[in-house]
């Protein structure tokens, strides 16, 4: 896996994104700043336009957001007509959870879920389907934080935290559900090799396009955002 060769950064820490969103916060009250679009308003506006197209809101599914941060995407998720009531989104940061809430309310947007989660030991599913063989989740974003968690400190075997991130994505996603995932990290195949695999249950699904750059006689694009879907 790629990840065994980034360097453990502050990115990877939670006290990093605590004291980022306690600034956000803070600057929200003060002007009414959301904060910093990860990946900027395009990423957005390409994950919710996917999410139309292969789970429109008229099919009601449940959304999770795995490292929602302010909440940006689920917000456009909300203004594309998904039910709140169905749309989550969960960070291991309480300030982000804060943020995220605050903005909710000046959105009309108080019904969506936002909950401080670290999903790496947790498994949040959808309200009123604890208990439920079929629980889970018909969509599951993450829109950079995969990125952040290989950023991590890695145990004393030299493994990172993100090893474990495709099995967890897997124990939340319902049998035919998709995993749509946005990194500047790693590649669409390094991706593909990381979810896709028997012990997940993922395959490939669908790739969105961004644009494309050259380089040295190399071209490749700044962020890869590749989908997969379970089907065991």
């Amino acid at each position: 896996m790629a990840s065994i060769d980034l360097q453990p950064s502050k990115l990877g820490t939670k006290d990093h994104w605590n004291n980022v969103y306690q600034r956000e916060v803070a600057n929200f009250k003060e002007t009414g700043d959301e904060g910093e679009v990860w990946f900027g308003e395009d990423s957005v506006e390409k994950m919710t336009k996917w999410t139309i197209a292969h789970a429109p809101p008229e099919m009601k599914p449940y959304i999770l957001e795995v490292g929602s941060g302010n909440g940006t995407l689920l917000f456009s998720l909300l203004d594309a007509g998904y039910e709140p009531s169905r749309l989550a989104g969960i960070d291991y940061s309480p300030d982000a959870v804060k943020l995220a809430r605050l903005i909710a309310s000046s959105r009309r947007g108080e019904k969506i879920s936002f909950a401080e989660c670290n999903f790496l030991f947790d498994v949040p599913l959808p309200v009123g389907q604890q208990g439920s063989s079929i629980a889970g989740w018909n969509i599951v974003l993450d829109k950079g934080t995969y990125d952040a968690i290989a950023l991590g400190e890695k145990d004393e075997v030299g493994r990172s935290p993100v090893e474990g991130y495709p099995g967890r994505v897997a124990q939340l996603l319902k049998k035919g559900g998709h995993f749509l995932i946005t990194s500047c990290n790693f590649t669409e195949e390094e991706l593909r090799a990381s979810f896709a695999t028997e012990e997940t249950g993922m395959v490939y699904h669908s790739r969105v396009p961004h644009k494309t750059f050259s380089f040295g006689g190399q071209s490749g694009s700044e962020y890869a955002t590749v989908a997969f879907q379970k089907i065991t």
